[in-house]
């Protein structure tokens, strides 16, 4: 029989959770609590993959349980949080962008079950869902602090362009640098200072700049893959 663990398969389960309580949120009219739910289940999502890594305690069981929560807390509870939101009130358009969101995040991590034993690689092949998420939750956040007072209309827009394209950006071909990309010294050194630096102005206003990070990483694929466009994509092996 082969081994499962249970560490790195307990915080899955807090992925889980939080996908869940996001969505309970959501239905309550609660978008606060249902955007930072997200960004917490993104938490234990990377804790989850971290210890297995450290602890060398992989499974097939972990890996399917994970896509699983993963398309719950990323896929499921954005695209409610945002159709309760803002997309119920503009109509079909409105519910079809969500459900584009959802379908597209299942294939992203259905291709990456298929792919993940084929070999190693560095980066992702098309944005992560987790990132995707990040990015519809985080938008509410940077609506709702009203430094730049936006028509109702014009969010609802740009909302579903966002999920639009993001959906489209998750199953694309683009390259997205991974997070647990091996450096060298100097890199490591000059990524810390900037990580330093990224953590002062999060801190100082942490609703905008988590927004424009997580915008940043969404729009860093395309601009990563067209900057090098002979650049050999090898299967990839990271979570989705």
């Amino acid at each position: 029989m082969k081994r499962i663990y249970i560490l790195p398969n307990l915080f899955t389960t807090g992925n889980l959770f939080f996908g869940f309580y996001s969505i309970i949120s959501s239905l309550k009219g609660d978008f606060e609590k249902a955007s930072w739910a997200v960004l917490l289940a993104m938490l234990m999502d990377v804790l989850d993959g971290s210890i297995a890594r450290v602890a060398k305690a992989t499974s097939e069981f972990g890996v399917q349980y994970d896509s699983l929560s993963d398309l719950v807390s990323f896929g499921i509870a954005p695209a409610i949080l945002a159709y309760e939101w803002i997309l119920k009130g503009i109509g079909r358009i409105g519910w079809l962008s969500a459900f584009l969101f959802v379908a597209c995040g299942a294939l992203r991590l259905a291709r990456f079950n298929v792919t993940v034993h084929e070999g190693a690689s560095k980066n992702f092949t098309g944005l992560p869902i987790p990132a995707a998420a990040g990015l519809i939750s985080t938008y509410y956040l940077f609506i709702s602090d009203n430094i730049f007072p936006i028509d109702h209309k014009i969010v609802g827009f740009l909302l579903i362009m966002l999920m639009i394209l993001a959906a489209f950006l998750m199953v694309s071909k683009f390259t997205y640098l991974a997070i647990k990309t091996t450096v060298s010294r100097k890199q490591f050194y000059y990524a810390i200072i900037c990580f330093i630096f990224v953590l002062y102005i999060v801190a100082y206003k942490p609703r905008v700049f988590l927004f424009l990070g997580f915008l940043a990483y969404f729009l860093s694929g395309p601009i990563f893959s067209l900057s090098y466009p002979l650049r050999e994509v090898t299967p990839e092996r990271l979570e989705g």
